[in-house]
């Protein structure tokens, strides 16, 4: 280290300071290290802001922030007794130093945390229970929500008014669940963003319990954006239920779809029909006009039954050219109707390959449930047959069993 003296320049006692620096001793000098010229300027860590006392010595780091420069040793066998004595001034300004560095520490570290908070897309909130403010919003939310973080320190409301209506009960009830719970971590809501988006967010909170009685309830919370999560959710469950091609519901999805239907109109004493279409000479359409035509008649139909059934009706594919439904709540009589408008829509197709136009036709078995349906496989296979007999009787025709 440095040792020597500290004298003011000029009369000022608070900043221009010479320095008479000289190591203490040869076996002190650092590795690879030589004393410093005349003239060159070490620095003095967080001096700048200290008023040094003339004449004191000190021990000085190197690696500082304030040069000093280097003037010639002086013996000086003068003594001041108005000088401090070593040890109490000494330690004062290294406490003083001390102190400027923790500062100086600490704001790095605030400058590192705000920098953590500003790159993390999501949103950190506190909130204080009692009094319904938000006390603390970090800055993800303005990205996320678009939003001001202003204005929603200074009004609960703004979280309240940007949560999807049909969201919203949800949203507060599974916030106060924390009060009892202490954590809820399965919160899962939509938003509508500044823009009008809606997203979806992944909203966790904790309470913060006080032991001291009279303290605030402090709930604070992590809201994650997962609106790519739950897209990939839908899309990958849309590819397990929906046929590729015509885009209804597959064989297994419509019959999971089918069966919940059935236990539920058992339960209530509810009527039910059940519905098998097969398309008419499905071979030599393809023969004829090649698969791609097919792929259309296909796609078509299920836009037939898309069209023609009522809302809550199910509908799919179950097989390379048969379609199935299932009528809740359709006594026979208005399920015949359904079956005769589905079959009218299917006559009016009309498709073109290569000059040459064609329509297509198809037979359905038509069947409802009964007290002596077990199960729905007992409709399936009276709609089946059904479907076969409107075949043998000449197709293009609706059977009922």
């Amino acid at each position: 280290m440095w040792i020597g003296d500290l004298s003011p320049i000029g009369g000022d006692t608070t900043a221009n300071l010479t320095a008479r620096l000289h190591w203490s001793s040869a076996s002190s000098l650092p590795p690879s290290r030589t004393p410093l010229p005349l003239g060159t300027s070490p620095k003095i860590p967080y001096l700048k802001d200290f008023a040094i006392p003339a004449g004191l010595g000190v021990a000085v780091v190197v690696n500082a922030a304030r040069p000093l420069r280097i003037v010639p040793m002086v013996n000086n066998n003068q003594k001041d007794s108005s000088l401090p004595q070593w040890p109490e001034a000494a330690q004062t300004l290294m406490a003083l130093m001390h102190a400027q560095g923790e500062v100086a520490r600490l704001s790095e570290r605030e400058q590192l945390f705000s920098s953590l908070l500003v790159s993390v897309n999501a949103v950190l909130w506190a909130f204080n229970w009692e009094n319904r403010q938000v006390l603390y919003v970090s800055p993800a939310y303005e990205r996320i929500f678009g939003r001001s973080a202003g204005l929603l320190l200074a009004d609960y409301n703004q979280w309240r008014d940007s949560i999807y209506p049909d969201d919203l009960d949800y949203a507060e009830r599974s916030l106060a669940e924390v009060l009892h719970k202490g954590a809820v971590e399965d919160r899962e809501y939509r938003i509508i963003a500044a823009d009008g988006q809606v997203r979806w967010l992944s909203d966790k909170c904790f309470i913060n319990r006080q032991d001291e009685p009279g303290q605030p309830v402090i709930i604070v919370g992590i809201a994650e954006d997962i609106t790519d999560k739950k897209q990939m959710e839908t899309e990958l469950q849309r590819l397990a239920t929906t046929d590729v091609l015509t885009q209804s519901s597959n064989r297994r999805h419509f019959f999971e779809c089918a069966n919940r239907e059935f236990e539920e109109a058992r339960l209530q004493g509810s009527p039910l029909a059940f519905l098998l279409l097969d398309i008419d000479d499905f071979k030599i359409i393809n023969d004829t006009y090649g698969h791609p035509q097919g792929d259309s008649v296909l796609q078509a139909i299920a836009e037939c039954g898309r069209a023609s059934l009522r809302r809550g009706d199910l509908f799919g594919r179950i097989g390379g050219e048969e379609f199935a439904a299932v009528f809740p709540g359709c006594a026979p009589d208005m399920a015949l109707q359904v079956a005769e408008r589905l079959q009218q829509e299917i006559q009016r197709l009309s498709f073109s390959q290569d000059g040459q136009t064609f329509g297509i036709t198809v037979s359905q078995g038509l069947t409802s449930l009964t007290e002596s349906d077990e199960s729905l496989d007992s409709l399936f296979a009276r709609a089946d047959a059904a479907m076969y007999e409107a075949k043998r009787q000449g197709k293009n025709r609706i059977i009922s069993a």
